[in-house]
């Protein structure tokens, strides 16, 4: 119940802010709410497609990033050896726009869904790492030497150490992972795509659709507003011990 009124409430606040920015513009290239409403339903199904296409390339993206970053940042978080060695190479890549290596994946993997996934990868696996890493280092060296007492076996120090105290931030990477993600389709889904709300933003915006390109931008905010609301749930789950 507050999920949907906290909802009601941010989209309402949206459309009132977006209605008073179309009536003092007036401009044809922001249409007001009602006239994108009314193109959004009569899409419906496309947009269906559309979105689906989308959710599949980000979820693909997310789920080998954290499969990559979150190894990586607890190796590096724990050992001092590899923070050396690869400490300096994410400092080094991580203020690069990833976008910029789009044409080297082209040339490398193609045109297909492989390298928009491996675009939308790149632009994220980097800041799980980051997170993953800087919230096992804060991790106290206590916990550690107490975890020693009972066994000395990595996968119970994982497990019942570090696992439950990056979960914080495992989420909250989540949560920023997907917020870039969606944000990435717009360059992910501009070349070779049949199917994507990328793609929908940029064909309707190439032939002055505006209603069409706003009504795939109100559909990244739902899809963006449903996916944050599920981690948030899910997070509810895995961490119970947080609330007690």
């Amino acid at each position: 119940m507050k999920t949907i009124k906290s909802f009601a409430w941010g989209f309402c606040s949206f459309v009132v802010v977006w209605w008073g920015v179309s009536w003092v513009t007036n401009n044809r290239s922001l249409p007001n709410p009602l006239e994108t409403a009314e193109r959004f339903w009569a899409l419906r199904e496309v947009l269906l497609i559309h979105a689906g296409a989308s959710l599949l390339r980000v979820f693909a993206a997310l789920s080998g990033a954290l499969l990559v970053g979150v190894p990586l940042g607890i190796l590096i978080g724990r050992s001092q050896r590899a923070d050396r060695l690869l400490g300096p190479l994410l400092y080094f890549l991580y203020p690069i726009p990833k976008v910029a290596f789009l044409p080297v994946f082209m040339i490398f993997f193609g045109l297909g869904n492989f390298s928009k996934v491996l675009l939308i990868f790149a632009v994220i696996v980097i800041q799980v790492i980051v997170s993953i890493r800087d919230a096992v280092t804060k991790i106290p060296p206590a916990y550690f030497q107490v975890m020693k007492n009972y066994t000395n076996q990595w996968r119970h120090v994982l497990r019942f150490v570090i696992l439950p105290a990056l979960m914080p931030a495992l989420f909250a990477s989540v949560r920023v992972s997907i917020g870039i993600a969606l944000a990435s389709l717009f360059f992910a889904e501009n070349y070779n795509t049949t199917y994507g709300v990328g793609y929908l933003i940029l064909s309707a915006w190439s032939k002055m659709d505006y209603p069409q390109m706003l009504s795939g931008i109100l559909l990244i905010a739902l899809m963006g507003y449903l996916l944050f609301a599920s981690i948030d749930w899910l997070e509810k789950v895995v961490c119970r011990y947080r609330q007690s």
